[in-house]
């Protein structure tokens, strides 16, 4: 069939952006190298590392630019995972001189050395499986492999891209590998550090508020006494439950795909290969890998990755409640609740002379909604694996990091900046639970509920207090008063 004139072939699109790239380069300078795949020939810089399928991605997809690029987690992942196989391949009789040296190479993946030197350019807005990603590192490696070797850049000899760096492997079981193992070393080595951050100066703060009585709020209206420190314990509960939540779930992230190959069954594979690589993978990060049960499951599916989500929104949720009463209870300092008083970091308006704002708490709140919406991304692509492969990785795999780094460094943040800071108003506090009605409570065993509410009721009404309205109705004495309605005695059960 004719093509419609006017409309230009997918190559020949390439072809306009390798043109307008030759002439970029030259204007910049003339140092680039020839580099090939099956599609044919491409200029590419002749100081990077990588080769043809990396610069025709960066031509197909210029999307967001820097800020948009395969987070380096995720490549310092695959280094590991190169290194593995090779190591393992090596066994299986891949020659010892070209395992080494791609073994070498990934090390300086794994460092983040070559990252930082801007050899992977490449977006997470790619194809879905991580193709491009895979094959980026591939052709790193490779070329770096080469040249410890004393070899020409870009001849694929003697370490070629595909058949020794991705010996025994697909993208397919590759890039699922990465995330979980990039995800795993993030939650292990970065957000549960940060959470016990926080738990231990909440912990703190419970401790030291535990005899301060304070008013209760359900609804956000008055309710019955507690203890600031009894307020502050929930916190703390809430966070050690967030770290016990990343401990449920680190066993399914632990569990690897790579042994599947291309749709599950490990064509291209030996036996034991799947399992030799997670060992060697679990021996280099000192983390208690495994090779997957089922690499169709591995291959098809995110499911580990939308659960690890779903902790991470669960976290979220509860740093947001947390996060929100401080601010609340920190309001004022005249006019709010002022039973707590946050550290004054920074200015807080450009036209109201000395007004400070809870900016920690600002901060850390938007975080969670960073992340609930996270959430959502991750939910969506999960749930588009299409028959053998989910082709939503990359951006699974950007969002949980993203949330990951963004609770860590909120947690740690909102820790050094507010939470250790944090001072009760004693005052205050003594001053809004005096006040309250709802220390009539206190009165529902001694004259029944009816003529209690009635008490609190009329000294509402009236604007006068519970006492006065009591003796004012005759229920009861003032000597029963003052020993029935004492908020000490308000805090437990009897």
């Amino acid at each position: 069939m004719a093509r419609r004139a006017g409309l230009l072939t997918g190559r020949q699109i390439v072809q306009l952006k390798q043109c307008a790239f030759s002439v970029s380069a030259r204007n910049m300078t003339e140092n680039v190298r020839i580099e090939t795949d099956t599609f044919g020939e491409l200029k590419v810089p002749a100081d990077r590392y990588y080769g043809a399928q990396t610069m025709r991605s960066v031509l197909n997809f210029p999307i967001g630019g820097t800020p948009e690029r395969m987070p380096e987690p995720v490549i310092r992942a695959m280094g590991v995972l190169k290194k593995a196989a090779a190591l393992v391949n090596k066994e299986y009789g891949l020659d010892a001189r070209v395992a080494d040296a791609i073994s070498q190479a990934a090390d300086d993946v794994i460092s983040g050395k070559l990252y930082q030197e801007d050899h992977f350019p490449l977006v997470i807005w790619q194809t879905g499986s991580g193709t491009q990603t895979n094959m980026n590192v591939n052709e790193v490696i490779s070329n770096r492999a080469i040249e410890l070797l004393g070899g020409k850049l870009g001849s694929k000899d003697p370490v070629h891209p595909n058949d020794h760096v991705n010996k025994s492997q697909s993208s397919n079981d590759t890039f699922p590998t990465a995330i979980h193992i990039a995800v795993a070393r993030e939650l292990v080595e970065n957000l549960k550090p940060g959470l016990k951050i926080l738990y231990d100066a909440l912990a703190a703060k419970s401790m030291e508020f535990q005899d301060i009585i304070k008013i209760g709020r359900t609804h956000t209206m008055d309710a019955v006494p507690l203890t600031l420190g009894q307020e502050f314990s929930g916190y703390v509960q809430q966070m050690a439950f967030a770290m016990d939540r990343i401990d449920a779930v680190l066993p399914r992230v632990y569990m690897l795909a790579l042994g599947g190959t291309a749709v599950g069954t490990g064509l291209n594979t030996r036996v034991g290969f799947a399992e030799k690589t997670a060992a060697k993978i679990a021996e280099l990060t000192k983390l208690p890998f495994v090779s997957a049960p089922n690499k169709f499951e591995a291959l098809a599916a995110r499911d580990a990755m939308v659960e690890v989500s779903g902790c991470l929104n669960t976290i979220a949720t509860s740093i947001m409640k947390i996060a929100n009463d401080i601010r609340f209870l920190g309001s004022g300092p005249r006019c709010g609740l002022g039973e707590l008083m946050l550290p004054e970091n920074e200015p807080g308006s450009s036209i109201m002379p000395g007004k400070v704002n809870p900016t920690q708490c600002e901060s850390i709140t938007m975080i969670c909604a960073q992340v609930m919406g996270n959430n959502v991304a991750v939910t969506v692509g999960g749930s588009n694996g299409h028959f053998e492969l989910n082709v939503f990785k990359p951006l699974i795999a950007s969002n949980v990091l993203r949330s990951i780094r963004l609770l860590a460094d909120g947690s740690r943040t909102f820790t050094a900046n507010c939470v250790n800071g944090i001072q009760a108003n004693r005052d205050r506090i003594a001053q809004i639970m005096n006040e309250s009605l709802m220390l009539v409570t206190a009165l529902n065993p001694h004259i029944g509920y009816d003529k209690a509410a009635k008490i609190a009721k009329t000294a509402h009404k009236e604007g006068t207090t519970l006492k006065a309205s009591a003796l004012k109705l005759g229920y009861l004495t003032e000597q029963q008063f003052a020993e029935w309605v004492r908020p000490e005695n308000m805090l437990g059960p009897k």
